[in-house]
């Protein structure tokens, strides 16, 4: 199968400094792609490289097996992607508005803007805050609106760095139940960059370690979990300390109900 989006030999540098050395990196259709490791260690970066939010000091960026000139994507290959940060930077307006503003740029028909609002608005069970003004929403209902924001546009790729690291537990639980069960339902291919061990486990079906601006481990998120190599190993003992209903057996039973 042939990747989205392919890095080849990809270097980043700032202030003198590489952030990221990469011979190579692959995004494919329909996979959740989790991207973890240490703080610092160029995850945001490498998302905004693969987003094109970035420009890479060398090296090449292939979108579908075409190289993309010097890192920098045409703004009609941009609006193929969306991107979901941890701060959802909503804008003065309604909740109905901030959903709208990609199809609103993109000149689609008011009755179709209205009807696919009204779809994402249920979706992310948010339909009873579609004329309030945004800026006086809680933290989960403001995540909520910049994930529906995010997908309206139905992206090739949804990029998603860190969407519910503000949030409380249970708001944050919550909120991912409801979106895995949308991008299981929708098949959108995803990558997410995390801190958090839990999110990385329960969203993602492929799962890439960095450390120190270089991928350590790359495989089936429940592999690299279960199995960490020697360079990521050090990473992942200290979760599992904290975490461990989510190594070993836990990953063998997941298995068998998946069939």
């Amino acid at each position: 199968m042939n990747p989205l989006i392919e890095l080849k030999n990809m270097t980043y540098q700032a202030q003198q400094k590489t952030i990221l050395d990469i011979p190579s990196f692959e995004i494919y259709n329909g996979e959740f792609l989790g991207i973890m490791g240490p703080n610092g260690a160029g995850k945001s970066t490498l998302l905004k490289v693969l987003s094109f939010l970035e420009k890479p000091s060398s090296g090449e960026i292939l979108y579908r097996g075409q190289t993309v000139l010097n890192g920098q994507a045409p703004m009609e290959l941009r609006r193929r992607f969306s991107v979901a940060l941890q701060q959802s930077l909503l804008l003065e307006g309604t909740v109905f508005q901030n959903i709208a503003i990609g199809l609103t740029l993109r000149k689609t028909p008011k009755p179709m803007i209205k009807e696919k609002v009204a779809h994402w608005l249920e979706l992310f069970d948010i339909s009873h805050l579609a004329k309030k003004n945004a800026l006086y929403l809680s933290g989960g209902e403001a995540q909520r609106v910049n994930l529906a924001r995010a997908m309206i546009v139905e992206p090739e790729i949804l990029f998603l760095d860190e969407p519910f690291s503000a949030l409380d537990f249970p708001t944050k639980i919550r909120l991912m139940e409801d979106f895995k069960r949308i991008m299981e339902e929708t098949r959108t291919t995803a990558v997410f960059v995390s801190h958090d061990l839990m999110e990385i486990h329960y969203l993602t079906n492929r799962l890439s370690i960095i450390v120190n601006g270089q991928v350590k481990q790359s495989g089936p998120t429940p592999l690299v979990l279960e199995h960490p190599n020697a360079s990521t190993q050090s990473f992942l003992n200290e979760w599992k300390k904290f975490l461990p209903a989510l190594t070993g057996s836990s990953f063998k039973e997941e298995k068998v109900l998946k069939g």
